[in-house]
């Protein structure tokens, strides 16, 4: 019977590859706390997220490794955490200190839902364990507020703003600061001093991502802003259809002016399903957005269906990704979220990011 040693161990787990930094689990240093009792074995495997998208599969293949490596092993257990990798910016770590990864999502045009994107994918990234905030920066059209269900107005705490909370995600927006009435007539320069406020003069504290819904559109504004906030990446929105995939394209090209490096496309509003009968229906055609991001050269994050319960679900303040009824769009916006944050993952191991905090999973 081949003997269980820790060398062993190790060796048998090298065959493990991490799928997206296409090296293996004990040459990245994702093996932790690696234990033998007896014929029982006990280790973690540390994610770079815990919103990784195969974190299931990788433990799976862990097991399945130790047991083809040693036939008599008894109880393998395997516990799953979290080092979220951070984007290092000396321009973040003056304004943000505390947040690791800074996110724009973004859309060329209005009306293709990105803030329903946006609120979904921070209130996704909180529910897989991560430390989320959320910036609405759509200075002329704040509807985060709404969208997450939130009311009141942040309390100030030794000179700085605190975010108010919902979904376990913070949350700042001029909406929380004026009159809902109140039209917001800023020129550009304005609405980019607001957002750098939310910034430097927020309490965020110690945060894994912070989103940003940035106002749709690639004019000076947006290029403003983009330019103002210290962004690991962006994430861009479009439906299928040929207006909007050209919209992204210019979106994409304004982030390539500023050296923003783009995550990924999400296709919104990809097929119609009824709320009656089930059937699919490509209202707005399909395909489009997975088609702009192979041109562009960018991965395809993923699809979102177009139904009524999503409608809902921004009008009642409760993200889709919280409704057990709609089960298919939030299996849809979760494994975007996943996929943005594999994106975010191999971006920073590229640069070499490190330092986190450990974050158990279930």
């Amino acid at each position: 019977m081949k003997q269980l040693t820790r060398d062993g161990v190790l060796e048998a787990l090298r065959s493990v590859q991490d799928p997206d930094l296409h090296r293996d689990i004990v040459t990245l240093g994702f093996v932790k706390d690696l234990e033998i009792d007896g014929s029982d074995l006990r280790f973690a495997i540390e994610l770079t997220t815990p919103a990784c998208p195969v974190r299931d599969e990788m433990k799976e293949a862990s097991v399945r490794a130790i047991r083809e490596a040693f036939p008599a092993v008894g109880n393998v257990s395997v516990t799953l955490t979290s080092r979220v990798s951070q984007h290092v910016s000396q321009q973040k770590e003056g304004l943000l200190p505390g947040v690791k990864n800074t996110i724009a999502v973004a859309s060329g045009k209005g009306g293709v839902g990105k803030s329903t994107v946006a609120v979904n994918l921070a209130v996704s990234l909180a529910r897989d364990g991560a430390a989320v905030g959320l910036v609405d920066a759509d200075i002329y059209g704040p509807s985060i507020p709404m969208m997450m269900g939130i009311t009141g107005r942040p309390q100030l705490k030794g000179g700085r703003l605190l975010p108010l909370e919902k979904w376990n995600v913070k949350v700042m927006s001029i909406g929380l600061l004026i009159d809902p009435m109140q039209a917001v007539i800023w020129r550009g320069p304005m609405a980019s001093g607001a957002i750098r406020q939310f910034m430097s003069d927020v309490e965020w504290g110690a945060l894994d991502y912070l989103v940003f819904d940035l106002p749709p559109g690639t004019g000076d504004i947006q290029l403003t802003l983009v330019q103002s906030i210290p962004l690991t990446g962006a994430v861009i929105v479009t439906t299928p259809q040929d207006i909007s995939l050209a919209d992204a394209r210019k979106g994409y090209v304004m982030f390539q002016k500023v050296n923003v490096p783009v995550l990924g496309i999400v296709e919104n509003m990809s097929y119609y399903i009824c709320s009656h009968c089930g059937q699919r229906d490509e209202i707005f055609s399909h395909g489009g957005g997975r088609k702009a991001a192979e041109e562009l050269g960018v991965p395809f994050l993923g699809d979102i269906p177009l139904t009524t319960t999503i409608r809902q679900s921004g009008d009642e303040g409760r993200p889709i990704v919280l409704d057990a009824r709609a089960k298919e769009q939030s299996e849809s916006i979760t494994r975007i979220a996943r996929n943005m944050a594999a994106q975010i993952s191999i971006r920073n191991a590229t640069d070499h990011g490190t330092s986190a905090v450990d974050i158990k999973l279930e």
